[in-house]
């Protein structure tokens, strides 16, 4: 992000939750009462409005790659408490899954609400109005680093899924500052986010300037991928091991993958562009081109491989018996249906992996576990089209069927810089459940995958689960840059960032997943 974010005291990236409020009539439009409630008014009809899209369709949904609707918010009133309340009137829009609003500063926060209802393609009906995320900045490329400073970069709520829909109406209400901050909750969402402070007690915060509405249509995959509707399986005896796998410099940008030899991959994908064969030759070391699917392994086909990929790089006793948990199965990005023109070229590498990060996606849990590589797609699109962000920000996903997801490119084996905790992207690996966990358990089969992946992953580093590390921050809004910090190997995001990330059932399990994974190592 574009210099270090102003401190915000109890930043959330909590749950999306729907209100408790009967559902507006499809032609209305919501106003705020001196009480600061919202009340609906009556307007005349419903607009249909496309702007700035990206990869239009019409007719009917063709394969990947999807689209993004792009809508400005507008003034819908002015009242003296609340100020003026930005969104747009009920409209038809082209078929989407997942929503976001953006705006132009990524170092400006939105104090305020975010509250939006949709329209069901599958029923036609409108839902209840429902509250969006609104800290997500947090989520991100470290201040002074290139992706950071590549001028694309914009603010944006968290992306909340939907479901398929055509019909949107939002609502955003500024948020009255309180003066000194307050650990309490000024709107009412059940989050932990405290007021802003301001001039003076009362006053209305300023909304970012340039808010938009982004409507993402996730697009599909395309045949013959893996929809992630069934449990992976391992392939007999797992792949033979071939190259070792080398780290370059810290934030160094890595070349792209070797392609290989005309026509190789012809039994295993079909046609590829240049882009997505650099994007599965990461992965190389580990499975053929064009893999959907990497499969798990055993303990013992897990050291092996360990050995074959480090080589030399391992002491006689790590060769003997190396701490590392089974490599678990893990769905590649052409297994979830990755485009990847949206991307940039080159892949960007840390100098190892000391630490693992566990999010949340905050963009509700409202999904069926055949829908996770769709959703996916949806943050993929999201994070590159709507924030300017190089790739997908996590390193990796997990469904809560327990299934693994590539994220960011670059190879699962390798420590890839992702962009998911801002000021500790360097020397660590982000590992995101889909879904809202500030007042929902996660589920346990969510819960040992992130022990399995983090087992494994960590493993390849020599990392204890159960261990704390020194990290050097980036500069964030919990610890200035250049401060040496100790941090538990397995942290929450809220560890690293004055957040409530991965909301609060979710960090309560990460003890389970420190010792299930230290237990997956040997330790």
């Amino acid at each position: 992000m574009r210099g270090i974010l102003a401190s915000s005291i109890g930043v959330t990236c909590a749950a999306a939750l729907a209100l408790p409020l009967a559902p507006p009539a499809a032609a209305s439009v919501s106003s705020v009462s001196s009480a600061g409630t919202p009340a609906p008014v009556a307007v005349a009809d419903v607009a249909t409005r496309t702007v700035g899209t990206a990869g239009a369709r019409t007719g009917a949904r063709a394969d990947v790659p999807g689209s993004t609707q792009s809508l400005p918010l507008r003034p819908l009133t002015r009242d003296r408490a609340s100020g003026a309340v930005l969104g747009l009137t009920p409209r038809t829009v082209r078929t989407f899954s997942l929503l976001g609003v953006v705006w132009e500063d990524p170092s400006v926060d939105l104090h305020g609400r975010v509250q939006v209802r949709t329209r069901a393609v599958s029923t036609g009906d409108w839902t209840d109005w429902q509250d969006v995320e609104t800290h997500y900045t947090q989520h991100g490329a470290d201040p002074d680093s290139s992706e950071a400073a590549s001028g694309k970069a914009r603010g944006a709520t968290a992306p909340l899924w939907v479901g398929e829909s055509d019909g949107v109406e939002v609502r955003v209400l500024p948020e009255p500052d309180a003066g000194e901050p307050e650990d309490v909750d000024p709107v009412g969402t059940g989050s932990d986010e405290g007021a802003s402070g301001g001039e003076g007690a009362g006053e209305v915060s300023t909304l970012p300037a340039g808010m938009r509405l982004d409507l993402v249509d996730p697009g599909e995959a395309e045949p013959g991928e893996s929809a992630g509707g069934a449990e992976p399986q391992a392939e007999p005896g797992g792949p033979e091991p071939q190259a070792e796998f080398g780290e370059s410099a810290e934030g160094a940008e890595g070349a792209e993958g070797a392609e290989p030899a005309e026509g190789a991959e012809e039994a295993h994908t079909g046609v590829m562009t240049a882009a997505a064969k650099a994007a599965s030759a990461a992965n190389s070391a580990l499975v053929p081109l064009g893999a959907t699917q990497i499969p798990s392994l055993t303990a013992e086909e897990t050291r092996e491989e360990l050995v074959a990929l480090r080589g030399t790089g391992l002491t006689e006793q790590q060769q003997a018996k190396p701490y590392i948990g089974p490599r678990p199965s893990i769905v590649t990005r052409r297994g979830w249906g990755a485009d990847e023109s949206l991307r940039e070229k080159s892949f960007v590498y840390t100098s190892k992996v000391k630490a693992a990060f566990v999010h949340h996606t905050a963009s509700g849990n409202s999904y069926s576990c055949s829908q996770a590589p769709s959703l996916i797609r949806g943050f993929y699109r999201y994070h590159t089209k709507s924030l300017g962000w190089r790739d997908i920000g996590y390193n990796f996903l997990v469904d809560k069927c327990g299934r693994i997801y590539e994220g960011r490119a670059g190879g699962v084996a390798k420590p890839v810089k992702g962009a998911h905790t801002m000021g500790f992207n360097s020397k660590t690996t982000g590992i995101a459940v889909i879904g809202s966990y500030g007042s929902k358990k996660p589920s346990s089969k969510a819960v040992k995958a992130v022990a399995r992946l983090t087992a494994w992953k960590l493993g390849l580093h020599g990392m204890n689960p159960k261990k704390k590390t020194s990290l050097t921050s980036g500069g964030g809004n919990l610890y200035a840059k250049g401060k040496k910090v100790k941090m538990k190997v397995i942290s929450g995001h809220r560890d690293g960032f004055n957040t409530s990330c991965p909301g609060g059932k979710l960090h309560k399990k990460l003890g389970s997943v420190r010792s299930k994974a230290a237990g997956y190592q040997g330790r």
